[in-house]
């Protein structure tokens, strides 16, 4: 099954494709913007544009006229179909096996992903991926080795890293990090690389130097009421205006059972609660995480503090106060990633908000 349209964002796509058109297109790109607006889908839709046999030759060369990828060709249903081999999408995974071996990991990864894919080519329409989903080392290491190949169909390649701010540091690893920032500051020829994040602040400082970042804005209501009433076949106008004000201009926000992100959102709040009620609370509140089974869980009620302050942030609180808290959450993030005990972390965050004040409302 093709994934859905692209919708909206025509001002970013018309200078994407200037840029393809004139040989200006950056081959290190950062999209950049809130969660669900569609950045991943851009990202798609500018491999569609690069890989068209009708809209240019791309990198480096100067192309027609046309402002969308023609859809029709080879090429771009490939694309559609998220069946094109130049074309390399990589997401956030949480892998159910692992080995010790660093080459068997990058062939866990690789079967993973191809999983994936196949899953998305069957329903397209994806939620986001779980909290303890992540880019680690040996994804790195799977992207360094598909860029070292030739196009397989094409004159270019063209990688989408998905949520790269889940881009895991691991120590010991410094060699396949620093080859990764070498191929952002010098891609392959004929290469392009387009990074999404929701957070970029959470990326190290050496690759937002390495990218042109790209912000990729919230939608108006019509488009997504637009995508609501063709893609997802709600009727009704009290329904589609429900949903709309729901996606607060990000289509991906309709897609989610919701489930998640409420589990995320009341933990959350029970978290800045107990951070508010003093040290008894917060202690209490830490102590009640499950120390090995529930990291699941805590990363999501991280992932809730994050939207809660960037709600904060957009109603606006104040700024040095909030951008603050979420380093510590993104901080927090890592480490309960790195096998850290929930208990802890969530005992050191509490305390760190608690004589900062920066317990989110």
């Amino acid at each position: 099954m093709p994934i859905p349209p692209l919708y909206g964002h025509e001002g970013t796509r018309n200078r994407l494709v200037g840029a393809l058109a004139s040989g200006r297109l950056p081959q290190a790109l950062l999209f950049e913007g809130p969660r669900g607006v569609g950045k991943q889908r851009l990202a798609l839709w500018l491999a569609q544009a690069l890989v068209c046999e009708r809209l240019g030759t791309g990198v480096g060369g100067r192309g027609t006229s046309a402002a969308e990828p023609c859809g029709e060709c080879q090429p771009c249903r490939m694309v559609l179909n998220l069946s094109h081999p130049d074309v390399h999408w990589f997401v956030p995974l949480e892998l159910s096996k692992k080995s010790g071996d660093a080459d068997k990991q990058v062939d866990v990864v690789q079967e993973a992903l191809a999983e994936e894919m196949a899953a998305r080519r069957e329903q397209p329409l994806y939620e986001a991926p779980s909290g303890l989903a992540s880019h680690g080392i040996a994804a790195v290491r799977l992207l360094l080795r598909r860029l070292a190949l030739k196009p397989a169909l094409g004159q270019r390649k063209v990688f989408v890293i998905g949520d790269a701010e889940r881009l895991v540091p691991q120590v010991g690893a410094e060699a396949a990090a620093n080859a990764l920032l070498k191929a952002l500051e010098e891609p392959p020829a004929n290469t392009v690389i387009v990074l999404t994040a929701t957070a970029p602040e959470a990326l190290l400082p050496t690759i937002r130097s390495r990218v042109v970042r790209v912000r990729v804005a919230r939608l108006g209501d019509s488009v997504v009421a637009a995508f609501v009433q063709r893609e997802l076949g709600v009727s009704g106008q009290r329904a589609v205006a429900q949903r709309v004000a729901a996606a607060d201009g990000c289509i991906g926000r309709v897609l989610a059972t919701g489930e998640r992100e409420d589990r995320g959102g009341e933990a959350a709040e029970r978290f800045a609660a107990a951070v508010n009620a003093g040290p008894v609370g917060r202690y209490a509140f830490a102590l009640g995480q499950q120390p090995f089974q529930a990291r699941g869980g805590f990363t999501e009620m991280l992932d809730g503090l994050l939207e809660r302050l960037r709600e904060q942030a957009r109603s606006g609180g104040e700024t040095g106060t909030v951008v603050r808290a979420m380093a510590q959450v993104l901080e927090a993030r890592g480490l309960a990633q790195g096998n850290v005990n929930p208990q802890l972390v969530a005992a050191v965050l509490g305390g760190d908000w608690e004589r900062a004040g920066t317990a989110p409302e």
